[in-house]
């Protein structure tokens, strides 16, 4: 057993789509596409003595910026099965070694396992690895298992993620693949307008042509077009049994029809029809919470079905201390920054957002009751009706006077015995008629009772 680099790009890639930490930061191409922005990329392997690979980790050298010092990073990796195993005591040494070599003041690692996985933090312990809680990759991604046929896929979607699918479908938008660069020149105008209204970094257009060319059939370009024009596109990606959603382009007017559903459930059957089995759409806020960063992201994501999934924190195995503790001094100082003034703007926009909110309630206040020209115009040519004199409740003594005055019932004389009981059960009983007369003589009044119901629907979409 030993650690080497590795120049077979086809037994790199089989080894890494075959384990279960399978990742596309972790292909050979990835290196050959990271090479063109860093100085250097690695590939180092373990190797058994029939010449199988047991253990690989691509290694990207970096520099920090303000200390112009090389560090090595590597993107979710190191692909091994038993991170306690000794493949991986001498991949680290190997790995030393060149850091030396270069003068590389750390090695920095990501792997893609759960981050509750104790069996990698305590072998990363045991090497010298400390956690840092700032990541390069992001530790927050959201996963679909695409394996169900696609009626089952869609029974699982948010209600409203399938409208919008339809819906979108029934503009007319048609989705295609393509590798032409007609079509790749047109998804990197609409990418960098993209970029601009959502704030994110775009690289120039090479790199995306290098990642196309490198993957070549492993990843495609979909493209929406909506009456012959370009109006989003898409690269999706694949390796083993995952796919990942690469990067999307979308026009205002695909946004209006909903274009995004339907280009990333394409790119979902994409996938499908390739054989994988789950679906990476890649980074979600590390806090789920609603007004947090990417939240409106996260909330399409998550409209296609699927789980979250938390990788490990990043990790750093310190080569030279001086120069580390230097760099986590400026990254510390850096960070605070950032929070800073990420804090700041937050605060500018409430204080926009409520003063916006005061004005308009002041308008709504100054403003009179404005009154519809019909409706006034219909109050002034409606006839008013005669008043009626309400009728008055007749009182106590005028009502004795109305009702029909009835005789009295004669009392039977007291007797005794015998005679008594059998004379007072020849005795009429008054009539209840009178009784009765009374009563329906008082006027009832009947209380009116009006319900109101409301039902109010609340839905979600990005």
């Amino acid at each position: 057993m030993k650690a080497q680099i590795i120049t077979d790009r086809q037994q790199w890639n089989d080894f890494v789509a075959a384990s279960e930490l399978c990742n596309l930061t972790q292909t050979y191409e990835w290196g050959e596409l990271m090479g063109k922005r860093h100085a250097d990329s690695l590939h180092v392997g373990v190797v058994n003595e029939d010449g199988s690979l047991c253990a690989a980790m691509l290694v990207l050298v970096s520099t920090v910026p303000a200390l112009r010092v090389p560090y090595f990073y590597a993107p979710r990796g190191p692909i091994i099965e038993d991170p306690a195993s000794p493949a991986m005591t001498i991949l680290l040494n190997y790995v030393k070694a060149e850091a030396h070599k270069r003068g590389a003041c750390m090695l920095k690692v990501e792997p893609g396992v759960p981050d509750d996985d104790q069996t990698w933090l305590n072998a990363l312990r045991h090497y010298g690895f400390r956690g840092i809680p700032y990541a390069h990759h992001l530790r927050h991604e959201w996963v679909t298992d695409i394996r169900a046929d696609e009626q089952e896929l869609m029974s699982k979607m948010h209600k409203k993620t399938r409208q919008y699918i339809r819906t979108s479908a029934k503009t007319g938008t048609t989705i295609r693949e393509s590798h032409a660069q007609s079509d790749i020149d047109a998804f990197y105008r609409i990418y960098c307008e993209t970029g601009e209204r959502s704030d994110f970094m775009v690289l120039p257009k090479e790199y995306y042509e290098n990642f196309l060319r490198l993957y070549k059939d492993n990843a495609v370009l979909l493209v929406a077009e909506y009456e012959n024009r370009i109006i989003a596109a898409a690269i999706v990606v694949r390796l083993g049994r995952w796919s990942w959603n690469m990067y999307e382009a979308a026009s205002d007017e695909s946004r209006e029809l909903r274009v995004n559903y339907l280009l990333q459930w394409q790119r979902i059957l994409w996938a499908k029809s390739h054989d994988c089995w789950y679906f990476n759409s890649r980074g979600i806020p590390d806090v789920l919470e609603e007004g947090t960063e990417l939240y409106g992201v996260y909330n399409f994501k998550r409209g296609f079905g699927g789980y979250a999934m938390r990788s490990l924190e990043t990790q750093d195995l310190v080569y030279r201390p001086a120069i580390y503790k230097t760099y986590r001094l400026l990254l510390d100082g850096k960070h605070w920054y950032e929070e800073k003034q990420a804090a700041k703007k937050k605060a500018e926009e409430l204080k926009k957002a409520e003063e916006k909110r005061a004005a308009r309630q002041a308008e709504q206040q100054a403003a009179p009751t404005p009154v519809a020209p019909a409706a006034e115009k219909k109050v002034q040519q409606q006839p008013q009706k005669p008043k009626v004199a309400k009728t008055p409740r007749p009182d106590a003594a005028t009502l004795s006077q109305v009702l029909p005055q009835l005789p009295e019932t004669p009392q039977p004389e007291i007797l005794s015995g015998t005679e008594s009981q059998s004379q007072a059960s020849e005795t009429p009983r008054p009539p209840k008629a009178a009784k009765k007369s009374k009563k329906a003589a008082q006027p009832v009044e009947a209380e009116a009772l009006e319900i109101q119901s409301a039902e109010v629907e609340k839905t979600s979409g990005q």
